[in-house]
């Protein structure tokens, strides 16, 4: 193809799609319900939600036009691994949800099943682990899940929580380690 030609045709799609509003500023432009839509799907109780999730989390750039707050501080005051176990990007996900439902007005609607995809997420983490410590990992699971749910942070998760599912992983891996 000549030079001219390939010129002609680059013009005249550029034409097209600036007529059509395709790459321009207004086309751009994200309506609430698209934000609310997104927010949505991306904060349900599913591997796949969270899966989506995480991929617009790698790829923020791609979702600047909708404003998101993906500001975390991971589990609050609580530890984001406790004994190893990895809950940050969960404790991740789930400030997603809360503040961006804040942002948008429709926390109190939200906040039942944006725990329950916390928990999920948690379960999830647990379900990687070895059957050996896969208890204590549920254990903190559950009780991060009810600091969430009834305070609303898992900064409400006590030392003695940490100490009772540290005893618990303790003493399964001493009984697995006598078994083998």
């Amino acid at each position: 193809m000549s030079r001219r030609l390939a010129t002609a045709l680059a013009a005249g799609t550029f034409a097209l799609l600036s007529v059509l509003g395709v790459g321009s500023p207004a086309a751009a432009a994200v309506s609430t319900s698209q934000k609310l839509s997104v927010l949505s799907s991306w904060t349900q109780t599913s591997a796949s939600s969270y899966n989506a999730w995480n991929a617009g989390r790698l790829n923020q750039a791609a979702w600047a036009d909708y404003g998101f707050d993906w500001s975390t501080d991971y589990c609050s005051s609580s530890p984001d691994n406790p004994l190893g176990f990895t809950f940050n990007l969960s404790c991740y996900r789930h400030d997603f949800g809360y503040r961006n439902h804040k942002a948008m007005g429709i926390f109190p609607a939200n906040k039942a099943r944006l725990d329950s995809a916390f928990y999920e997420d948690l379960k999830r983490v647990c379900a990687t682990y070895n059957s050996v410590v896969r208890p204590a990992c549920t254990s903190l699971a559950w009780t991060y899940y009810q600091a969430v749910s009834i305070f609303g942070s898992v900064a409400a998760v006590s030392q003695a929580d940490l100490d009772r599912a540290a005893r618990m992983k303790a003493d399964a891996e001493r009984a697995a380690a006598r078994r083998g």
